[in-house]
């Protein structure tokens, strides 16, 4: 899964790198702890142009009468994602990119206790997540919603957690946003082995109230 992540690229940054262009609503970077609901960076293809908005992170179908009026939807699974009534409308025609640094997961000791670790791209660069997104609107109130799209971990990344984020590659890029023909559903697949790596941080990460680049630096540094 993915329930936490970082984003320290600049907006204007992020617009290069997407080709892609950006709004007036973009979420404020960097933040070392994009937390649930929180509004997020997105790429999508609107039919002539890529942009580069803000979606609040947490998809909202369009039967929820009210923002809280079901589950918390920040991932949608590969495995079903074509076939569950929220996100099956969106995997064929609303695909997006959601830009990040690195994102965070938990293992657990011997006593229970959550042990934070940031996985990074490997190379350094910067990761676009696979997306699928959702305008929501009820009584006045109006949002544009994202979920991250999840798979079965790598080897390496097994280690950590069971479920990873789907990382798409520059060249996959076009294909996942609709804009080189069908077939994106073959990208739905885990990152390379050697694609990311991690270490652990220090478990101040645990509260969604932390901030700041401390949240991302090793907890025992070599």
């Amino acid at each position: 899964m993915c329930g936490r992540f970082a984003v320290t690229l600049p907006s204007d940054a992020m617009a290069q790198l997407f080709d892609a262009v950006p709004g007036n609503d973009l979420p404020q970077v960097p933040n070392y702890n994009v937390c649930p609901t929180n509004d997020v960076h997105a790429v999508w293809h609107d039919g002539s142009a890529r942009r580069l908005g803000a979606m609040r992170w947490g998809f909202l179908p369009h039967w929820y009468k009210a923002p809280n009026d079901g589950p918390l939807l920040i991932n949608a699974r590969a495995e079903t994602i074509a076939d569950k009534p929220a996100f099956r409308a969106a995997a064929r025609d609303r695909r997006c990119l959601i830009p990040a640094n690195g994102f965070y997961e938990w293992t657990k000791d011997a006593d229970g206790k959550r042990l934070p670790w940031y996985i990074h791209p490997a190379d350094g660069e910067a990761l676009a997540f696979a997306g699928v997104w959702q305008d929501w609107e009820r009584d006045g109130t109006a949002y544009r919603t994202c979920a991250i799209v999840t798979t079965g971990a790598n080897d390496a990344m097994s280690r950590i957690h069971h479920r990873m984020p789907v990382v798409l590659s520059s060249q996959d890029w076009p294909l996942w946003l609709g804009e080189a023909g069908h077939g994106a559903a073959r990208l739905m697949t885990a990152a390379p082995e050697d694609a990311l790596a991690f270490y652990r941080v220090d478990p101040k990460v645990n509260s969604n109230k932390a901030s700041g680049p401390t949240l991302v630096e090793p907890l025992n540094p070599a």
